[in-house]
């Protein structure tokens, strides 16, 4: 079967062997429900217990601050909703560069009484404290950002954020579905800070897709988004989704050990690629900011980014033209229109962001290939005018 190198690894990541390893007996011969009270229940419950104790050693946080959900969004959701809930409506503030899963619910909330302020970021896509500390001078209530932009790569300045949302006496969020396994990261450190929650998302670590978690401070009061039988401290009903869950808890654990080397060789990789990228000609974007070492966001003037990954698509290399999640939409990114970037330079976006497994041979043979795709398709542009 055809396979093209896997260049996407911020849409999702391949399972890792020995995550695999530890989930089949819970797909084969392990089926108990872990609110069942015989050996089989017994076991689950104490399978759950233990991906939930590797989850929060990888993040320093305590077990009992992790409440496992069924992804990201979800997670997202439950913070941002279940927060609402628990409060009198104020301001909402998010960052213009959050994912739909933030912005959606965000915008959801204005119905309930809500005011959602969106700050501001600059051209490099870093929140513009200018415009921040306006915001901070309405009193929020919540504030949600995030810790790494999955188009960008972008890193956030979380500790500083939140430490200076403090006299507002909002509750700070961050989404680090992306940070996990690529930076570290440390909850009891943000938390005091003042970080309250913190999402993870297994599939994003080499983990299984359907398992989440929201990293809680406890002193947060939500209301559920699904309620039933009081699963996960009440804050998530229904049954555990056992096989995932156990595969999230080796996959943060794994995580964990390689944030001390992975980085440093996938910054190697994504400077030969942004090398390659700029003497072609293309713009990447933020690249002056603080990103993560594995994300490389960049345009040709004049080629539709669709295209572009279609075509490579065909040559043997997997990226994409923005978030995996808003594919289907063919408006501009609207990360690039928060930073300022022009309509036409957006739509050219492609997003590469490496994984453990790549090399400099994929690297080197994607620059060739580009070089020689979007040769070819600023040739038909050119013949078009």
């Amino acid at each position: 079967m055809f396979q093209p190198r896997y260049l996407d690894h911020n849409a999702t990541t391949p399972l890792a062997p020995a995550v695999l390893a530890g989930m089949l007996p819970w797909l084969e011969s392990l089926c108990g429900n872990a609110s069942s009270r015989h050996e089989y229940g017994r076991r689950a419950r104490q399978a759950i217990d233990e991906a939930r104790q590797r989850v929060a050693a990888a993040v320093n946080a305590h077990p009992t601050e992790v409440v496992f959900t069924s992804g990201g969004s979800e997670s997202n959701n439950l913070f941002l909703k279940g927060a609402a809930a628990s409060l009198k409506p104020g301001l909402l503030a998010v960052s213009a560069v959050e994912h739909p899963c933030v912005l959606k619910p965000a915008a959801q909330l204005v119905r309930q009484g809500w005011e959602l302020r969106q700050i501001a970021v600059d051209a490099a896509g870093r929140v513009d404290l200018t415009d921040y500390a306006d915001v901070l001078a309405g009193k929020p209530k919540l504030i949600s950002v995030m810790g790494a932009n999955n188009e960008t790569g972008v890193l956030q300045d979380v500790a500083a954020l939140a430490t200076a949302a403090r006299a507002s006496g909002a509750w700070f969020h961050s989404d680090a579905v992306q940070v996990l396994g690529k930076l570290p990261l440390d909850f009891r450190a943000l938390n005091a800070a003042g970080v309250h929650a913190l999402t993870l998302s297994a599939h994003k670590a080499n983990g299984p897709k359907g398992a989440a978690a929201l990293v809680l401070d406890k002193r947060v009061e939500l209301q559920p988004l699904i309620a039933g039988g009081g699963h996960e401290r009440g804050l998530r009903s229904g049954t555990e989704n056992v096989p995932a869950i156990v595969g999230f808890g080796i996959a943060a654990e794994l995580a964990a050990q390689r944030v001390a080397e992975l980085p440093m060789r996938l910054k190697m990789l994504q400077g030969r690629l942004e090398k390659g990228l700029q003497a072609l000609g293309a713009t990447v974007f933020a690249v002056d900011a603080p990103r993560l070492p594995n994300t490389s966001y960049f345009a040709f003037a004049d080629i539709d980014g669709e295209t572009l990954v279609g075509k490579l698509d065909r040559e043997g290399f997997a990226v994409a033209s923005g978030a995996a999640c808003s594919s289907a939409n063919p408006e501009p990114s609207h990360v690039l229109r928060a930073m300022g970037v022009a309509p036409e330079i957006a739509r050219g976006a492609v997003r590469v962001s490496l994984g453990a497994d790549n090399t400099e041979v994929d690297i080197d043979q994607l620059i060739n290939a580009l070089q020689v795709t979007v040769g070819r398709l600023q040739g038909l542009t050119a013949l078009a005018v």
